[in-house]
């Protein structure tokens, strides 16, 4: 079992043991085998360009007036220049067919006739890629969290941006919810306007000269990808709020914007500004932009900023594989119907386009990538597919074919400040991109 954690860019190591995560031990009747892409991680050569790009703080990400707009503009000429140096001939190489060509490469290696894959996020791209190259060579695959093939990758994001607004807002409520707890407002208005004095007070004073609203909104993006985290980050937006007490927000910071560590950013590019043409005008790219801010302020410009060195790429972006799963076997698709990252929209593509594939919705939750995490109406479902191939049926029309009640969201007892391996612990174990 072939398993992929999404980024692009994400190590697969970690995942050689999601195999002790499927109910009734029927993990261990299959080999999970966890690899780093090529440019990833150990895989080597692997791809750095500028090791401390993301530290802090940073200008503001939205571009208030040119100056600002050019600084960054000139940050993502500089990072995509940095890549050209360091790593061009392997920049060549790294589209999502290149590896799933990988793929094929350990199929044939392992002297196997077929591959069973298991792909969260971005992984779910790489497995549409793989089984339209090699219909044939795939007998088991789980696509959690499923990748629109139609809008790989710049219309992706912007409908990302829209998905986010969506998912923070929710996790607003639910800090509001237990203010009782937290003491950051009892509505979702008064939690949004506690978060924005946040946000201009870091921009006049970053916290130990790193963390401004840059950072702030780097670390607090988790709570629109997974509830597992909203206990963690609501103390630590409450004990920044309450306390003037940073220490959960460093730790924050160190895990998630690991800087001296560009790796998975630099990987994250090379396949997202190569795997398909990205737009070579600003002018369009701003306008797109700022169109999808006047919906969804809080992260547009941080993501646009984040992909921004697609505009200077040293490599000319390919066109994407036309993904055909009409000559595939039954595979099972999986998605919560408020994931941000990859709208549940992309799942209802998938399913169109691999006519024996079964889709299992959650409706209503907001996690990304989260089964075999506890879920007995998930986790079940995928342990009968892997052990005997046995899909619910398919349903008619273009709806999911199975609905199981997403997990609880989570309920505080107290706050409870995390320490920083409790932190790296934790996204250790939610982090499948």
């Amino acid at each position: 079992m072939l398993v992929n954690p999404g980024g692009p860019g994400g190590s697969g190591l970690g995942l050689a043991t999601l195999g002790k995560s499927v109910p009734n031990n029927v993990g261990d009747a299959y080999d999970w085998i966890g690899f780093d892409p090529r440019g990833v991680g150990l895989s080597r050569p692997a791809l750095s360009c500028l090791p401390y790009y993301f530290s802090g703080p940073r200008l503001n990400y939205v571009p208030l007036n040119d100056t600002l707009e050019n600084i960054w503009l000139m940050r993502s000429k500089d990072y995509a220049m940095a890549c050209a140096t360091n790593n061009l001939k392997l920049l060549q190489y790294m589209t999502t067919i290149d590896i799933a060509k990988d793929m094929e490469s350990i199929r044939v290696a392992l002297s196997q006739d077929q591959i069973n894959y298991y792909g969260f996020s971005y992984g779910t791209y790489l497995g549409q890629v793989y089984a339209t190259l090699f219909p044939d060579r795939v007998r088991r695959m789980v696509l959690d969290s499923n990748v629109d093939a139609r809008t790989v990758w710049f219309q992706g994001n912007l409908n990302i941006y829209l998905a986010f607004e969506l998912n923070i807002k929710i996790w607003f409520r639910w800090l509001a919810k237990y203010n009782n707890v937290f003491h950051l407002g009892q509505t979702e208005f008064q939690v949004e306007n506690q978060w924005n004095r946040t946000l201009k007070q870091l921009e006049n004073n970053p916290f130990n000269n790193v963390i401004g609203p840059d950072e702030w909104l780097d670390i607090f993006l988790f709570a629109a990808y997974y509830q597992q985290t909203w206990i963690n980050l609501g103390t630590t937006f409450a004990d920044w709020v309450n306390k003037n007490d940073g220490d959960s927000l460093m730790g924050w910071y160190e895990a998630v914007d690991n800087t001296g560590n560009d790796n998975p950013f630099a990987a994250y590019l090379a396949v997202l500004c190569t795997d398909a043409q990205w737009p070579q005008s600003w002018e369009y790219v701003r306008t797109e932009n700022w169109r999808t801010f006047a919906k969804a302020p809080t992260f547009t410009w941080q993501n646009a900023w984040y992909n921004g060195p697609c505009q200077y790429w040293p490599q000319e972006g390919k066109i994407p594989v036309d993904v055909d799963g009409s000559k595939v076997s039954a595979i099972l698709l999986i998605d919560e119907t408020l994931d941000a990252p990859t709208p549940f929209e992309g799942s209802l593509e998938v399913r169109r386009r691999f006519p024996r594939a079964i889709l299992l919705a959650e409706p209503n939750g907001t996690s990304h990538a989260s089964s075999l995490s506890g879920n007995n109406c998930v986790d079940n479902t995928i342990a009968q597919y892997l052990l005997s191939g046995t899909l619910p049926a398919r349903k008619s029309g273009d709806g999911p074919d199975l609905e199981c009640a997403p997990l609880p969201e989570p309920v505080p007892s107290g706050v409870h400040k995390p320490t920083k391996a409790q932190i790296r612990n934790l996204l250790r174990k939610v982090k499948r991109y």
